[in-house]
């Protein structure tokens, strides 16, 4: 029997469904939509996260962990009280931390790769590597790939390091993940091959994160 799921309307049927509901952000109209909610978002989610992670399994010896986002917000400790977010957000995640992630929302559609958090002890290791020459290699390596990078969570370097020491804005990072933006037209017409894709654009990334985590 053929596989009703069809992988390839992914990025025009949740972006059809969310810019509808970014219109009508209400429980009823949700309640109203939630077998397209299934069928057009969910089911063909989970079964890019199953095959995206067979996939890592086999090329990465370690197949990761998936996880579709949940549409509810949290909107206890908001002001905004519109009760479902209007994105679709995807991750595969190793054990040490390390993650990818997609993102589809009207507006963007993005791949990104990193730790989200560095733990205290990756923590340390992480400024000890991009304060030497190894932080020059991961500069150099964003900088040629032209990805985006998410800002730093700290104002200012932490000692015992310069405050202008020529991978500042590095140091001053609590977490790294750098991101492939405007995958509208790639995920559009093939959203597996294309995720394959960056995310062996991500490997050298991936690796000099996993000496550090």
């Amino acid at each position: 029997m053929a596989d009703p799921v069809d992988l390839d309307r992914l990025l025009p049927d949740a972006r059809a469904f969310l810019s509808e509901l970014a219109d009508n952000n209400d429980r009823d109209w949700f309640r109203d939509n939630k077998a397209r909610y299934d069928s057009q978002l969910k089911r063909p989610s989970e079964k890019l996260l199953a095959r995206i992670s067979a996939w890592l399994g086999e090329t990465r010896g370690t197949p990761p962990r998936t996880k579709l986002f949940r549409p509810h917000r949290d909107v206890r400790f908001s002001e905004d009280k519109t009760p479902y977010h209007t994105h679709l957000h995807m991750m595969w995640s190793l054990p040490d931390g390390r993650v990818w992630m997609l993102g589809i929302s009207p507006d963007y559609a993005t791949l990104g790769a990193g730790l989200m958090q560095f733990e205290p002890a990756q923590l340390d290791r992480w400024r000890e590597a991009v304060a030497s020459d190894r932080g020059t290699d991961l500069a150099a390596l964003v900088a040629e790939a032209g990805w985006r990078v998410d800002p730093p969570s700290l104002q200012r370097v932490p000692a015992p390091y310069p405050a202008d020491h020529p991978r500042e804005d590095m140091l001053r990072c609590k977490g790294y993940v750098a991101w492939r933006d405007d995958l509208d037209e790639a995920l559009a017409a093939d959203p597996a091959a294309s995720i394959r894709e960056v995310i062996t654009e991500f490997a050298p990334l991936m690796d000099w994160l996993g000496e550090i985590a």
